[in-house]
């Protein structure tokens, strides 16, 4: 089997990479990405194309399935080119996929594409995917469903799978979130537990989240079987603040949802963390899912609870943890951060 991963050198992209080539199933992989990395995986070619605007039906040409997990978090004071990067280039993508004949595609939608949820019980893959309008992260997952929605009824020969993942870590890929996310200003050595004074108990703030390698063993497991449709993926437990504050040995402190958002609105305005208020609104609205369908229809269990993927990241941060592909690149200490603050925080891809 030959399989074409796009955005094989990021934090999903690499445990993808890696778990296919354990496969005895997958003869070749295609990693495809902007930049190219210096990690070489033995059954990987490395292509590089960018989804926006580079011919991609050749690079698809003879694949048995294409896993598309391209996606560009910033600029968030940009949305255009966000908007181009990630529903644009996503229909490219898929028209290419139809194109060179591939008869499988694999596409990483995320649980930010769900629509608020209800209180008390979690969704399956049914619950609506309208997202939140405030974040265009959501805005742009939720977009990507509707044009998949068309692309089932005009290419029936395709089979087309939508993984809907939690919040997906693992230690490498910690340095790249830490600027994705919280930017150059947090302080690096006091992420750790005991150090961090205080967990903000913001009502309704509940997350889920899974290890990136257990998210990769199901992007596996979707190419390998003849499945179709969406997978909620997610580790157990649920992470509130209860459970962040037993992580972090910190103590609890009340924060009301408004005055979370306007900290981070105020910060993301002055330039000083890239994370937009918009994904805040969006963590406090989306719904806990449920995975029965992953863990029964896919045979998909996770190997590490959701503690353990937040540990990871934890430490990941505190040591400046990376690898060797552009994007995963690790922490450059002082200088490093001197550059994040000069090319313009949420200003830069």
């Amino acid at each position: 089997m030959r399989v074409v991963v796009i955005g094989a050198t990021g934090n999903v992209g690499t445990s993808v990479v890696s778990a296919l080539e354990s496969e005895p199933g997958v003869t070749s992989i295609i990693g495809v990405a902007r930049r190219l990395p210096a990690w070489q995986p033995g059954k990987t070619e490395w292509r590089v194309a960018d989804i926006r605007k580079d011919s991609l039906a050749e690079i698809f040409s003879g694949a048995d399935a294409v896993v598309h997990l391209a996606w560009l978090f910033q600029p968030t004071h940009d949305p255009v080119t966000t908007w181009r990067a990630n529903v644009l280039g996503s229909i490219r993508v898929f028209r290419a996929v139809a194109e060179a004949g591939v008869p499988a595609l694999v596409h990483a939608s995320s649980v930010g594409a769900y629509s608020p949820g209800p209180d008390g019980r979690p969704v399956d893959e049914s619950w609506p995917t309208h997202g939140w309008p405030n974040a265009a992260y959501s805005r742009e997952k939720s977009y990507v469903e509707r044009v998949l929605d068309t692309f089932e009824r005009d290419h029936p020969d395709v089979r087309v799978v939508r993984m809907r993942p939690g919040f997906i870590f693992k230690r490498e890929s910690a340095t790249e979130q830490r600027r994705l996310f919280a930017g150059p200003l947090l302080p690096q050595r006091l992420v750790r537990p005991g150090l961090i004074p205080f967990v903000p108990d913001i009502p309704g703030l509940r997350l889920q989240t899974l290890h990136t390698e257990d998210a990769a063993q199901a992007y596996r497991l979707a190419v390998m079987h003849p499945v179709s449709g969406a997978f909620n993926l997610a580790a157990d437990p649920v992470v509130d603040p209860p459970v962040l504050a037993e992580l972090l040995r910190a103590r609890r402190v009340p924060v009301p949802r408004w005055l979370a958002t306007s900290a981070v609105a105020a910060g993301w305005h002055m330039h000083l963390i890239p994370a937009s208020p918009g994904l805040i609104e969006l963590a406090l609205r989306i719904p806990v899912m449920d995975t029965t369908r992953a863990r029964t229809e896919l045979g998909w269990r996770p190997r590490h609870s959701a503690t353990d993927a937040l540990r990871e990241l934890i430490e990941g941060v505190y040591g400046g943890a990376g690898m060797a592909t552009p994007p995963l690149a690790p922490d450059e200490g002082p200088k490093g951060r001197i550059k994040e603050m000069a090319s313009g925080v949420g200003r830069r891809q």
